[in-house]
This record gives structure tokens, sequence and C-alpha cells, in this order.
């Protein structure tokens, strides 16, 4: 049977993602479904940077003001407790 192409909502994928995570991690997979988990998060990850991608694409649309755009950093909290 096909499956559907459709990709879940950012925020269904990234809790979808952790759990996987979380069963990754716990090492009480086999390798068969291990394989699965990875394959299925790399889809997971995929969607969620599609995701994050189009939202920037909106947010700059949004910032653009007489045909210039005005980027500006969106602090994310992603690179917080991270020092260059």
């Amino acid at each position: 049977m096909a499956r559907k192409k459709t990709s879940p909502d950012f925020e269904t994928a990234l809790s979808e993602l952790q759990t996987l995570v979380t069963q990754l991690e716990s090492g009480e997979l086999s390798l068969e479904a291990s394989l699965a988990a990875f394959e299925q998060g790399v889809r997971l990850t995929r969607d969620c940077q599609s995701a994050l991608s189009q939202a920037e694409q909106k947010v700059k649309i949004l910032l653009e003001r007489d045909g210039e755009l005005s980027e500006a950093d969106l602090d994310t909290g992603a690179d917080a407790g991270h020092e260059a």
C-alpha cells in the first residue's frame, strides 16, 4: 500500500523526533528497529527544517518595507548557552 506524502506540522514532527531520539538513546531497540527509527528521524528532521525555512521566509516577507529587506536576527533560544 502506498503511503501518503503528507508532512506532520512542526510541533508534531518535533515531538515524534524527540520520542525517536529517546528510543534510540535507550539502546533497547533491535538493529532493524534502530535503522527504521533513524530513517524516520531523518525524514522528520527534513520536515522540521523545511517548516523552519518556510517560517523564516514568511518573517522576511513581513519585514520587507519599501522594497528593501530589513533582516533582523531572531532569538530562537537555539544558541542559548553557546558562546563562540
